[in-house]
């Protein structure tokens, strides 16, 4: 019987999954995943995906990040907890923990040595599979969270830092993403009707409000509740945004709060595009090494790389792909597709 690999990462958020079968990726799964809520949402996420691979015969690979989130006393604490839980929810399973640049370790086997470099390891896996096919370029995987944005250089991940903390200092994780991050965390000032104005400090909107009165958020990319629990339409985002700037919202000046949106859209885009700058000007690439665009926000690598004057590649397309048998992508959940593809890399 064929055994199918799934790459897991495990984030704070949403787990995703991604299957590859005959060396082909042919699922890729998103599940909300409220980790700091308690290990049952874990459970929940896991059990459901589980569902749709029933009777598969599987491997299992896992990355994570969501040991950070304050469920936990400290990253040891959770990567300890979630390699435990995800032991007992895949009984009986070969379960294949990424441990960074020691490779992988078998779940039986990992150590409190290994849990550092466990630890929000998932970007060097993504990082990692795009320089193997590559060779040369920058990765930028922008999600709902955060973006990373690491230099490929003939075939090896050219990081300055290992850690989150690390990698804050070196601005190779920009903490920033287009569902889950507030509005009033992007920027200080909008311009609204041609007049600066500073945005009130509330967790008012998020830049889900923002993609979605644009017109760019993929609603099955969507699966965070909104700042107050109302719907997700383009009118209540507007509403929402409104607030930012202490506006009543009323429909005929929609075309008001589409011009704001794109201001802060505008906003992010440059706090990502100094980032890609930041790292291009500390190694010289070839001119026509390109920008590699991952994550639900990767329509904003794209802009990047025409900003910059870069070739533009999306993930999915490094990876031989099936029919998938999903709605998500292998760009959509990159880490999940690259930890199947090294591990199945490893065990060959």
């Amino acid at each position: 019987m064929q055994t199918n690999i799934i790459g897991w990462d495990i984030g704070g958020a949403h787990v995703k999954a991604a299957v590859i079968s005959a060396g082909s990726i042919i699922a890729v799964y998103q599940q909300p995943c409220p980790l700091w809520k308690g290990l049952d949402q874990l459970q929940c996420a896991v059990n459901a995906i589980m569902q749709e691979l029933a009777g598969a015969n599987c491997r299992h690979a896992i990355t994570m990040t969501g040991e950070l989130v304050d469920l936990f006393d400290n990253r040891e604490h959770g990567v300890r907890q979630i390699i435990q839980t995800m032991t007992e929810l895949l009984p009986g399973a070969e379960l294949l923990v990424f441990a960074g640049l020691e490779g992988f370790v078998k779940s039986s086997q990992t150590e409190d040595r290994h849990y550092p470099s466990i630890a929000s390891a998932n970007w060097l896996a993504s990082a990692t599979f795009a320089a193997h096919k590559i060779g040369s370029g920058l990765f930028v995987d922008c999600g709902s969270t955060t973006t990373d944005i690491l230099l490929l250089n003939k075939g090896q991940v050219l990081a300055e830092g290992y850690t989150d903390y690390q990698r804050l200092l070196s601005e190779e994780l920009v903490y920033t993403g287009i569902v889950r991050t507030a509005v009033m965390a992007v920027t200080q000032t909008a311009l609204d009707q041609g007049k600066k104005i500073g945005l009130m400090a509330e967790y008012f909107a998020t830049m889900a409000d923002v993609y979605r009165v644009t017109g760019e958020l993929n609603d099955m990319h969507d699966q965070t509740d909104t700042a107050d629990g109302a719907e997700k339409t383009i009118l209540a985002s507007a509403r929402r945004l409104s607030r930012m700037i202490g506006c009543d919202f009323y429909a005929d000046e929609l075309p008001r709060w589409q011009q704001f949106a794109e201001n802060i859209r505008l906003l992010q885009l440059q706090q990502i595009q100094r980032g890609c700058e930041l790292r291009l000007s500390q190694y010289e690439l070839l001119p026509n090494s390109p920008l590699i665009g991952a994550g639900v926000g990767r329509f904003l690598v794209k802009q990047i790389a025409l900003n910059l004057g870069r070739p533009y590649l999306d993930f999915s397309d490094l990876f031989p792909v099936a029919a998938i048998l999903s709605d998500m992508t292998t760009a959509d959940c990159a880490p999940a597709a690259a930890i199947a593809y090294l591990a199945n890399r490893a065990g060959r």
